[in-house]
């Protein structure tokens, strides 16, 4: 083997560990301040999978069908909206839920820095 190539990919391997740990680092920030950005969320909804509050709980909620969780009493318009929870619905409707979804049940509170979103989309992903 050429010497350079080994060395280059001595290198690569050396730096390629710190750099996961920074984005490891980075993304438990994230989810850090998402979890602080969901306090304005706990008011009515729990992440607890065994208990609903107000609203549904939001454990797994990414990647779920909304509308769907057991035991929540949802208003027809999100039962019967077809959304799936992706990140631009979620997004989307953190901003303006009414608008996503006109007729739904749930009291607005906007989250509109998209920032913060990128925090709360962050810590919901987390909920496993």
């Amino acid at each position: 083997m050429n010497s350079r190539w080994i060395a280059a990919a001595s290198l690569s391997a050396l730096f390629a560990v710190p750099l996961a740990l920074a984005e490891d680092g980075e993304q438990d920030a994230m989810v850090a301040a998402g979890r602080a950005v969901f306090h304005k969320c706990e008011a009515c909804h729990t992440i607890d999978s065994a208990k609903n509050g107000f609203g549904p709980d939001l454990h797994g909620v990414v990647g779920r069908k909304a509308g769907t969780v057991p035991r929540f009493a949802y208003s027809d318009a999100l039962k019967n909206s077809g959304l799936t929870w992706t990140e631009d619905n979620l997004r989307q409707w953190v901003v303006d839920n009414e608008g996503l979804v006109p007729g739904t049940r749930m009291r607005h509170v906007s989250v509109s820095d998209p920032v913060e979103q990128d925090y709360l989309i962050a810590f919901l992903k987390s909920l496993k």
